[in-house]
């Protein structure tokens, strides 16, 4: 048979055959429940699996997750590979709105939700033609007064009850090359788009990144900020830990200092994942809060989704007394592919390529950059490089060249052979580690009463990472309040989109064709005392 056809399933090489080596009594999870260990962890996929069969879910079809990081995630992600159906995580922070558009987008028949987020999911369902089963964590369940037509509500509990009596007891026979994952990314485009992961890829991040960068082994505890419907997070949870039979630490509440600073001590974290918008809050946390001792067992630290300031870097060191290796991922590419070694970190770069990856720096006309110090535009080669966007042509021959993929970043190569980060290409804006369009956001501004014009564009803070600020001009005779504009924005958008400061002008500069100069903005933002925050802004 070719090699195309030879069996492999994600879900059995992180769990089934953690077992068979004999990490069977070895505790895998960490949760606020308790934990699972790794047979315990095996026999609830399998538990969950039979479920999602018994409802109706086949190899290849896509089951949608809208879940806090815990066992019910976590297990339903593995299950859905071990049947062979693709897993789609998405973000908790999308509106209802947003989160139906993937629904629809992604054809989904069976959507997984927590009950935190049942408004949301309820929103989401309604006008989906394909969807046939929502199952929501809680008591309660769904309404089905509101669910569409043909859709059957179930409890989690439900679900399993279901597959009780056909037991699932053996993966699917999914190929390498088989579809696994979908994770949806705005990207450089600002519209959603599910990169389609392979079942190859997640062995090739574990192996790569994971265990020849980080050195995972399996006495490591893992506890990521990060969470598990991002590239980044699942790679820190569930695929690195996993692999080596390491064990993870979920947390459903939002990003705390203290917080993780407490389940760092009470679990002996051994590699904690954060983002530099993370480090920053927990470099300027008193000793009241997060004591100097609070992270002794951590060997790393990881940062990614910007650039991690070099005073970040000096601030852990110098208080915790850990390095944090700064790289550069994508959802693309699954997890990270220049990064920064133990022991051989460069303050403000991004590192060196990840061994099983390429880099080139192009000029714009295609041809590489061979010389050091002179810029261009990222390319990455490796073999966790998704096979596309999902429905998106235009894109995928914009973005993927061959076994290139171009990554909108600007970067250098430096004398040491370690590469920094000059930007993006485009006006799309990484906020906290995720892709924001400026251009949703101005469609909301455009719809406050009060507004006739709004620009948005990123202004670096005191770190130089970017928040999105707005640039707006009011409609004749209204008066711009910044909080209830800031608000307004909030109430229909995912909270992270929102502006973080909001500046009124007579006008904006344009060109003489009526486009909006946004570098005279740019400069405009750089010459001027950065604008006070809105109150809205800062929750």
């Amino acid at each position: 048979m070719p090699e195309l056809f030879n069996a492999f399933n994600a879900a059995e090489y992180l769990l089934d055959r953690r077992v068979t080596a004999g990490d069977g009594d070895r505790v895998a999870v960490h949760h606020p429940g308790g934990t699972l260990t790794y047979a315990e962890l095996a026999a609830e996929v399998r538990r969950v699996a039979a479920g999602m069969a018994a409802i109706g879910v086949r190899p290849e079809e896509r089951v949608l997750l809208c879940m806090v990081d815990d066992v019910e995630l976590f297990t339903g992600i593995l299950a859905a590979m071990y049947l062979g159906a693709i897993a789609v995580p998405s973000s908790t922070m999308l509106t209802g709105p947003e989160l139906g558009t993937l629904v629809r987008d992604s054809r989904a028949r069976v959507l997984l939700g927590s009950h935190q987020f049942t408004e949301v999911v309820h929103t989401a369902a309604a006008g989906a033609p394909d969807l046939r089963h929502v199952v929501l964590t809680g008591a309660d369940g769904p309404d089905s007064r509101v669910l569409g037509r043909g859709v059957t509500g179930l409890t989690w509990r439900q679900l399993l009850a279901a597959g009780a009596d056909s037991p699932v007891t053996t993966p699917y026979r999914t190929w390498a090359e088989s579809p696994a994952l979908w994770l949806y990314t705005s990207g450089t485009t600002g519209t959603p788009k599910g990169a389609m992961h392979r079942h190859h890829d997640i062995r090739h991040v574990a192996e790569t990144y994971g265990q020849q960068v980080l050195g995972l082994r399996p006495d490591d505890v893992c506890l990521s900020v990060a969470k598990l419907f991002f590239a980044y997070g699942i790679g820190n949870s569930m695929f690195f830990p996993l692999s080596v039979g390491a064990s993870a630490v979920l947390e459903p509440s939002r990003p705390n200092p203290a917080r993780y600073a407490e389940l760092t001590r009470a679990h002996g974290v051994t590699l904690f994942f954060a983002v530099p918008s993370f480090w920053g809050p927990l470099l300027a946390a008193g000793a009241d809060t997060v004591p100097p001792d609070a992270f002794a067992t951590v060997r790393n630290g990881v940062s990614a989704g910007e650039t991690l300031p070099a005073r970040m870097f000096h601030g852990v060191r110098e208080r915790f007394g850990f390095e944090v290796l700064d790289g550069i991922g994508s959802t693309e590419a699954l997890h990270i592919f220049i990064s920064n070694i133990p022991g051989k970190v460069v303050p403000g770069s991004s590192g060196y390529p990840v061994p099983g990856y390429r880099v080139q720096l192009r000029h714009p006309d295609g041809t590489v950059i061979e010389t050091a110090g002179e810029p261009g535009m990222l390319y990455i080669s490796g073999d966790s490089i998704c096979t596309g966007y999902w429905c998106r042509t235009d894109v995928n021959r914009a973005v993927f060249h061959g076994e290139w993929m171009r990554t909108g970043d600007q970067y250098v190569r430096n004398d040491d052979d370690s590469y920094t980060c000059l930007g993006r290409a485009d006006d799309v804006l990484k906020v906290g580690g995720i892709w924001v369009s400026p251009s949703e956001v101005e469609s909301r501004l455009l719809e406050h009463p009060d507004l006739a014009e709004a620009v948005v564009i990123g202004v670096p803070d005191a770190d130089g990472l970017d928040k999105p600020i707005a640039y707006v001009v009011p409609r004749p005779g209204a008066v711009v309040d910044p909080d209830e504009v800031v608000a307004f924005c909030r109430a229909g958008l995912a909270a992270f989109k929102r502006p973080r400061g909001v500046v009124t002008l007579a006008e904006l500069p344009k060109t003489a064709t009526g486009k909006i100069q946004r570098y005279r903005l740019r400069a405009l933002a750089g010459s001027a005392p950065p604008p006070k925050p809105a109150a809205a802004a800062q929750t």
